[in-house]
């Protein structure tokens, strides 16, 4: 077996870690006090204050912390960030109700507080920069063998050469039928780890590969057909100490959804407040225009299908269709109120549905919902339709931003619309939210296909 001093480096890499963390800390405390007090000299109060704080951080990190190899920057950027949001958090919380705030500079807890998450990013990513010089020097190496060709073989040799300083270096790929050959290289033990790739119609073979691998001391892990499987998602959850691999999970859990539900309370707030005199304008145009409801309410599937009435300025006028059939508006549509066409270009009509929101029935950003009956139609004709329901319905969406609104008269119009929005179910942020939200105001209300 061939000698590699990183076998067991992971304890010794996340110590070194947690203490340039705590070095971290101070390094920005001296020079928070420096720019302030014009010292880096800490009084007593202060240099307990930030010992409390590095042992905070420490925590933090150790809680949240997962190796660097294998993982990627943003990954390990986003750790920082909730490792320092909790670290302040706990800090401002302790000074506001041991009531000490004022023993301290207000002007030093910020500075302070700003430079610290400078250091905690730059001191982690100056590691992965370390790590990458040993890898490449022969150091913090991980020697694999990938065991199988399935769908993820070519993905994990391009991400082991593209994420260089992860150390990963896949030496060896062997047909998984190859079971003699297998053998022999697992008793031979010169690999660090053994990846099993097998596509989904060979996965009765895996009782067999690992019996083949039982002379192996490496570690073993078998990589998800992800592509086959068409995973949304890509976690594990534990149901009664069970593992699970989520197939279609919703993104939405936990704390995600606490902060997407106050997301939509606070802008659809906003929001209506500042249109009300618009909403208000909109309401008398249709009334005097055309006989009938201001409003029109449809039926749509809702969070996991559920049906819900979606709120509307109605722009048609007051016809009767079988229950069965929603015909979709069409340019010169003879249905048209005369004012009609220009709501629904301008997306003025969907205003109402920031009440929709309020209800808790929608969100502001998401899948734009369709009538019930459109999705009966397409779930049969699109694979993985109905998985747009993972969450609440939007005002505005990914897919109305990249030019997919109005009429969906062909089935690639839907299939493209269904794939951006999943696009945005697998990567919901906060961030996405907002940058949607902006980019609506200038691409998301007028566009040619909107009638």
């Amino acid at each position: 077996m061939r000698a590699n001093a990183t076998r067991n480096g992971s304890p010794l890499l996340s110590t070194l870690i947690l203490l340039l963390d705590i070095a971290a800390v101070w390094i920005s405390a001296f020079t928070a006090a420096r720019w302030r007090f014009g010292t880096e000299d800490l009084d007593g109060n202060y240099a307990t204050l930030v010992l409390a704080t590095s042992l905070m951080v420490a925590g933090c990190s150790s809680a949240v912390y997962k190796s660097f190899r294998g993982g990627s920057w943003l990954a390990m950027l986003g750790r920082v960030k909730l490792t320092w949001l909790v670290s302040c958090g706990l800090l401002v919380a302790w000074l506001f109700f041991s009531k000490s705030a004022d023993a301290y500079s207000r002007l030093f807890i910020g500075t302070w507080m700003l430079l610290m998450l400078i250091s905690l990013v730059l001191e982690r990513s100056l590691v992965l920069l370390g790590m990458r010089w040993l890898s490449k020097k022969g150091y913090n190496t991980k020697d694999v063998l990938l065991v199988g060709t399935g769908p993820m073989s070519a993905d994990l040799k391009r991400r082991a050469k593209r994420s260089s300083w992860s150390g990963y270096q896949i030496r060896r790929v062997v047909n998984a039928h190859s079971l003699d050959l297998v053998e022999k290289l697992a008793a031979d033990n010169d690999f660090d780890e053994v990846w099993i790739n097998l596509g989904v119609n060979d996965t009765a073979l895996i009782p067999k590969v690992l019996h083949a691998l039982r002379y192996s001391a490496a570690d073993i892990r078998v990589v998800p057909d992800m592509l086959t499987y068409k995973i949304m998602n890509h976690g594990i959850t534990f149901i009664m100490g069970m593992p699970m691999l989520d197939i279609s999970a919703s993104s939405l859990g936990g704390t995600n959804k606490l902060i997407k539900r106050i997301e939509d309370y606070l802008l659809a707030s906003l929001i209506l407040i500042l249109i009300s005199p618009v909403l208000l304008g909109i309401a008398i145009a249709v009334k005097i225009t055309s006989p009938g409801p201001v409003f029109f309410r449809q039926r749509r599937h809702g969070w996991n299908g559920e049906e819900i009435k979606v709120y509307k300025f109605r722009s048609m006028k007051v016809h009767s269709e079988d229950k069965n059939i929603v015909t979709q508006a069409q340019k010169n549509d003879s249905r048209f109120t005369p004012i009609g066409p220009f709501l629904r270009r301008t997306s003025l009509d969907e205003l109402p549905q920031f009440i929709n929101v309020l209800q808790g029935r929608m969100s502001v950003v998401g899948p734009r919902p369709h009538a019930v009956q459109h999705n009966h139609h397409y779930k049969e004709l699109i694979p993985r339709y109905m998985l747009r329901h993972k969450m609440k319905p939007g005002i505005t969406g990914w897919a109305q931003i990249n030019g997919l609104r109005g009429e969906t008269d062909t089935l690639d119009k839907m299939e493209a619309r269904v794939n951006y929005d999943l696009h945005y179910l697998e990567n919901w942020s906060l961030y996405l939210d907002l940058k949607i939200v902006f980019l609506t105001v200038f691409k998301g209300f007028i566009n040619k296909n909107a009638y």
